[in-house]
């Protein structure tokens, strides 16, 4: 009766899945396939490769996953039979010898058709072009597919029998994103509907971003823009997935699930097709303009006057005061933190903690991750490891923070096991050099290691992403971890995240061990304390303030700026003398390629913002790189 109106019910999925595990994601997509049935959704998507999971990598271009690949289409292609709905999955296909992202979609017993992507993301920690072609090589317009012939396109417009307003088109995830995206085309064409199975990890922002585009999308387009993302079972390594699933309809209105769940989820919401196509009668410019193929060339000369700079660049650009992108930041650290203790079986959390700012925050969210996962405080395993630079300052605030979080409290000195590892190399302990130094912080990482071990837990690291930039950190002490939970956080957010949770907490211990921790020099405190037993030990003093070397790190990452660029940025922005800019951008680009090798074995990690320094995400260096040609230009400065 609904359809006589112009209703369609249409659905967006995001099914809980292990990765590679064909048969278990089908099984998951069936049972939510039996709840949408029941909810007597028509058309239903599911996110991009939800069959095999986003995040196979190279299994992707192995036999096996591929012929599972279609063992799972053909159980999925038996269960459709007679069943009241159309839907589709997302699934790696080798048409002729290449392989392509598909969209398949599922009618009554048949395969009615396959949507390869046709913009494949290769930056940052996309590297899709590893794997799969894009559909604007494919030749073919039919393939073989379980013993049928299959239409395949990027064109592909799915028409619902008698029913003429009721047509849709897909696009895969980085289609929607591209300038000119397919389902552009597709609207004029007569798609009324537009399905995106997506794989949309998240960073800071991200999220409204994404929203704005797609409400943005289906106003343009005056279409209902239906659209299904990976969830956390795809968390893995250094990315998040939230499971973003949202209907927006041209007028602006949206229907959105709930991220970040461990479980499956589906919504749904009746579509009147009949009101987008009066939209479409009443407005002339629907059918957009006729296209030029040859473009007409047009030039003019800018004028020669040199104009001062009329821009403003924020000191810290990692930093911001909004309170809620502070806590989806830590809600991105925490779940990312949580799938890995999940898919462990909820195993402790076992971590280093001195009583600085980088083991604070990480202890932090794994205290929000043993909230998350309802497990006791006592599951966090905290060890502090008093040695000859730790204060009692810093020892104390460690102690204070461990206990009146009833996290559970270890106390483990390392001096008379770092004395006896020296006397086993043969290093003099009056030599405070970088043997000295190093040797503390490896015999930390090995009762870390040990004594996870022990438990049955795994070690967080607490390392930030300034000190990953600047190598700043012990290799295979400190360096490594089982899961690094401040992998893409910089110093200068550090301690802003820190006096979130401080700001949000109750007066009390808590809360005055925070703020006293916010006021302890930063410090590795690996070198003796000074003759009034402060700490004599500085990093800043070593590698330079962090407010500059994360605006380095900034500009050189995100924007992969020149460091001659930066040297005039960071001149108009700081009050620094130009020397001194000048001599600690030497030591960043120094310390940033020296230190490649580090990077290229760094521990999984969550990606926050826009900047990750993983080798499987966006920094792909060899460790052997010159920096001659950057210092040469900052000699020349």
């Amino acid at each position: 009766m609904l359809k006589e109106y112009g209703f369609v019910r249409v659905g967006a999925a995001v099914n809980k899945l292990r990765i590679a595990d064909v048969m278990y994601n089908v099984t998951e997509i069936k049972n939510i396939l039996d709840s949408a049935i029941e909810k007597g959704i028509e058309i239903l998507t599911f996110p991009e490769l939800s069959i095999t999971g986003y995040t196979c990598q190279d299994l992707f271009l192995t036999d096996d996953l591929i012929f599972g690949t279609v063992e799972g289409l053909k159980i999925l292609k038996e269960y459709s039979q007679g069943k009241p709905i159309v839907f589709i999955v997302g699934a790696p296909l080798k048409i002729g010898n290449v392989l392509y992202n598909c969209a398949v979609s599922f009618s009554d017993g048949k395969i009615i058709g396959v949507t390869p992507k046709t913009f494949i993301p290769n930056y940052s920690e996309f590297y899709e072009a590893r794997y799969f072609a894009s559909a604007e090589n494919l030749k073919l317009t039919h393939f073989s597919l379980l013993g049928e012939e299959v239409l395949v396109s990027n064109k592909l417009l799915y028409h619902a029998d008698g029913y003429d307003e009721i047509c849709y088109a897909i696009e895969i995830c980085e289609d929607l994103w591209a300038t000119n995206s397919p389902s552009n085309q597709m609207s004029v064409l007569g798609a009324t509907l537009i399905f995106n199975l997506s794989s949309s990890n998240e960073l800071v922002g991200k999220c409204t971003y994404r929203r704005s585009l797609i409400k943005s999308q289906a106003a343009k387009t005056i279409c209902a823009y239906i659209y299904a993302s990976s969830g956390l079972s795809e968390s893995t390594s250094d990315l998040i997935f939230s499971g973003h699933a949202m209907i927006a309809e041209a007028d602006g209105t949206i229907k959105e699930n709930e991220r970040f769940s461990f479980e499956s989820s589906l919504i749904y919401s009746d579509v009147d097709v009949y009101r987008l196509t009066y939209d479409r009668r009443v407005r002339p410019n629907v059918e957009g303009v006729s296209r030029v193929d040859t473009p007409v060339d047009v030039y003019f000369t800018l004028p020669k006057k040199e104009n001062a700079l009329d821009k403003i660049y924020r000191k810290a650009p990692f930093v911001t005061s909004n309170p809620e992108a502070l806590e989806e930041i830590l809600n991105l650290q925490t779940y990312g933190l949580a799938k890995r203790v999940k898919h462990l079986g909820n195993t402790k959390m076992v971590i280093g903690i001195s009583g600085g700012a980088d083991s604070t925050l990480a202890f932090l969210i794994c205290l929000r991750v043993a909230k998350v996962l309802q497990m006791k405080p006592s599951d966090v395993v905290a060890i502090t490891m008093p040695g000859f630079g730790t204060s009692s300052r810093t020892f104390k605030n460690a102690q204070a923070l461990i206990q009146c979080s009833g996290a559970t409290y270890k106390e483990i000195p390392i001096r008379d096991a770092v004395l006896q590892h020296y006397k086993d190399i043969e290093h003099d302990p009056n030599v405070f050099d970088i043997t000295y130094e190093n040797s503390q912080a490896r015999e930390r990482t090995q009762i870390l290691f040990d004594y996870a071990n022990k438990v049955g837990g795994i070690v967080i690291g607490t390392g930030d992403l300034s000190e990953i930039a600047l190598g700043w950190d012990t290799y295979n002490g400190d360096h490594m971890s089982s899961y690094s939970v401040n992998a893409s956080i910089p110093k200068t957010l550090v301690t802003t995240l820190i006096a979130k949770v401080r700001d949000d907490a109750e007066e009390g211990i808590f809360k005055d061990t925070l703020t006293d921790i916010l006021d302890t020099p930063i410090s590795p405190e690996l070198l003796p304390l000074d003759a009034k037993g402060q700490i004599s030990q500085s990093s800043e003093a070593s590698v330079g303030p962090y407010i500059l070397q994360d605006f380095f790190l900034y500009h050189f990452m995100r924007y992969k700026a020149s460091v001659k660029k930066i040297y005039f940025l960071a001149c108009l922005t700081f009050d620094y003398p130009k020397e001194e800019i000048k001599k600690h951008l030497t030591t960043f680009i120094k310390r940033f390629f020296t230190q490649q090798f580090k990077r290229n074995c760094m521990p999984d990690g969550v990606k926050v913002g826009t900047i990750s320094l993983s080798p499987r995400g966006d920094l792909r260096m060899s460790s052997d790189t010159s920096y001659m040609l950057y210092l040469k230009e900052i000699d020349e400065l």
